[in-house]
């Protein structure tokens, strides 16, 4: 079955960076949509970015679009978030989720989940 495993977090200054990643196994990653979501605390969890089954074409929540960048790369299995000019309010639990079908940002349309990782932005 597939087996999402997300590393990279940790806590970094406002206007740093960090790069997620998220390792895949358990099936064919090409077969699969992909996205990051995050949850602060006391808040629904939040759609961040996806990317399609190939990795041409990507989409951004607007509170992320040019600070992040989402990308794949199937010949690791692995899905990787780019985030710079981190602002405290990027601080969650960031997950990667894999689906079937492209441009949901609805975090029920996604069926497999990693267990998070914690990003937290301070001084």
């Amino acid at each position: 079955q597939v087996q999402l495993v997300e590393s990279g977090g940790g806590l970094v200054q406002p206007g740093g960076s960090l790069r997620l990643s998220c390792a895949f196994s358990g099936g064919a990653f090409g077969d699969y949509v992909m996205a990051w979501f995050r949850q602060a605390p006391g808040k629904e969890r939040e759609f961040v970015a996806t990317v399609n089954w190939i990795g041409f074409v990507t989409a951004y929540s607007d509170s992320v679009k040019g600070r992040f960048t989402i990308s794949r790369d199937n010949g690791d299995n692995a899905l990787y978030l780019q985030m710079t000019y981190l602002k405290p309010e990027d601080t969650a639990v960031y997950y990667c989720a894999a689906g079937s079908y492209y441009g949901t940002r609805r975090f029920q349309d996604y069926p497999y989940w990693g267990q998070g990782t914690q990003v937290t932005v301070s001084s």
